[in-house]
């Protein structure tokens, strides 16, 4: 298992404690309370759909916080390649506990996988032309997994919270100019990067004359973010800093492979994690007899 992508486990933890009760309350899982408690099962978790699995601890939480005696085998690992038919795991347990927590350890996998899935599909596309970034645009509460997920399907993730950097957008330049804002993004937290959107090329310029650590080239034709690009590298070639540069706003699958070729380091989509469909996934049992 690939573990360098998986969830903080206290993040992993919470989400099925809260998952679990969703479920669960008030009165417990009435279905499987009707299953005798020494019959036993076991079966596969298969994958309906081709795609990049993500999840996998979420699901071993799962049914670990439902029962501890079911054993889950993982058969293939976080961020692997799935085919229709992959056997992803095999499930043996108490019935019972089985039942309980299959719908919601399926849930989890089925929601990550398809955001894996998708990234992949972006990095494939990109053909290494730039990093694919996600952005805030996440489920609330289930950030930190959703963004585990964009880096099991191969992309990169962007800030995960309003305090890991300074980002200078529109709205926040309403009452401020570029310039004015960086300096004081410099005075009050010198240890942080300073993100400016730019929608023109004259905010290009001012962002780099003011010294921003990186730019947001937004909803810019592919001709305008090379323009831009070109803009920032003589810029460097005058002594000046280089920003990372970033394409957003209005990029699809289709036009990904356009602006990775632009010379930016990373295009950006929130359709990443609030787009994906579902990775169609099931579990199969079979009743094991003593």
């Amino acid at each position: 298992m690939n573990t360098s992508v998986d969830p903080a486990s206290p993040d992993v933890e919470d989400a099925v404690r809260r998952a679990l009760a969703e479920d669960l309350a008030p009165l417990g899982d009435l279905s499987a309370a009707l299953v005798p408690p020494d019959c036993r099962a076991t079966g596969p978790i298969v994958a309906r759909r081709s795609g990049v699995l993500a999840g996998t601890p979420c699901a071993s939480e799962v049914f670990r916080q439902v029962d501890p005696s079911v054993d889950v085998a993982w058969r293939i690992g976080e961020g692997d390649r799935l085919e229709p038919g992959s056997v992803i795991a095999i499930v043996e347990g108490p019935l019972a506990s089985i039942l309980t927590a299959e719908r919601t350890a399926l849930n989890f996998l089925s929601h990550l996988s398809g955001i894996a899935s998708l990234v992949a599909r972006w990095v494939d596309a990109a053909a290494g032309g730039a990093f694919i970034w996600d952005t805030r645009k996440t489920t609330p509460g289930l950030r930190m997994l959703e963004k585990a997920a964009v880096r099991a399907g191969g992309g990169h993730n962007h800030r995960t919270s309003l305090s890991d950097r300074v980002m200078l957008k529109d709205n926040h330049l309403l009452g401020t100019d570029i310039t004015s804002a960086i300096a004081r993004s410099r005075e009050l937290w010198p240890d942080r990067i300073v993100h400016v959107e730019c929608d023109t090329i004259e905010q290009v310029s001012e962002a780099l004359s003011a010294g921003a650590d990186a730019l947001l080239l937004d909803n810019m034709e592919p001709d305008a973010v090379r323009e831009a690009v070109g803009i920032a590298r003589s810029f460097g070639e005058e002594g000046g800093k280089v920003p990372l540069l970033e394409a957003s706003g209005g990029i699809t699958l289709e036009t990904v492979a356009d602006y990775a070729a632009t010379g930016v380091d990373c295009v950006s989509s929130g359709s990443l994690t609030q787009a994906a469909p579902a990775l169609d996934m099931g579990l199969d049992l079979d009743r094991v007899d003593p």
